[in-house]
């Protein structure tokens, strides 16, 4: 009789425990929360940030407010523009636009760019790339205006929580550009200027020589 009640006691037991002990097994798990992701760093704000960089530069550069460009370019940036004078550090950079723009022997009376990029800046973490070609055009003190076509490439990094120019290069056609044309042309006529002052005097000459025959 006491084994009787101890099975039924365990029927009991298994009836009550089992269907817990099931759902727990097949419950499904909690769901992990959603990564939070910021709109700040989210890769359109990343490239409206940069668009900003570019835009604030071409009009410090347009309005010759050079220092204005300090505050987006890296501590260590380096600036190549097409003269090859390599600039290291944001003070560098803003004395080679004061001498070609503002110095007693600059030779530049003013700059205008037209930016254009090939594709968006390629992110690579804290880091970007950016490259296109601009159509800029250098009047000189004379008067005269280059209108100049380069490549350009731009490198960013982000620095103090935001992006900054760490390098910048550009550089023109080395076969096709006004600069050479203008080269060219003057080498030309000191060329033609010199043939003619050798064609004068060995005219000259000759004709000395011819005169002194028919006299002897």
């Amino acid at each position: 009789m006491k084994d009787l009640k101890t099975l039924k006691l365990a029927v009991v037991l298994a009836l009550v425990l089992t269907p817990r002990a099931f759902a727990q097994e097949t419950a499904a798990p909690p769901a992990a929360a959603p990564v939070a992701t910021s709109p700040v760093n989210s890769p359109a704000a990343l490239h409206d940030e940069i668009r900003k960089i570019r835009d604030e530069m071409l009009a410090a550069i347009a309005r010759g407010d050079f220092a204005a460009m300090l505050p987006h370019l890296h501590p260590n940036v380096v600036f190549t523009p097409m003269n090859n004078h390599v600039c290291r550090g944001p003070e560098e950079v803003r004395a080679y636009f004061d001498r070609m723009l503002k110095g007693p022997d600059s030779v530049l009376k003013s700059v205008r760019f037209d930016i254009k990029v090939d594709r968006l800046t390629d992110l690579y973490g804290d880091t970007g790339l950016a490259f296109g070609d601009s159509d800029a055009v250098y009047v000189m003190r004379n008067g005269m205006e280059l209108p100049i076509r380069t490549r350009w490439t731009c490198a960013f990094v982000r620095h103090e929580g935001r992006f900054k120019i760490a390098a910048f290069q550009a550089s023109p056609d080395a076969f096709d550009n006004p600069i050479l044309t203008q080269k060219a042309r003057l080498a030309a006529f000191k060329g033609g200027g010199i043939g003619l002052v050798a064609g004068i005097l060995a005219g000259l000459l000759l004709g000395v020589l011819l005169l002194k025959r028919r006299r002897a």
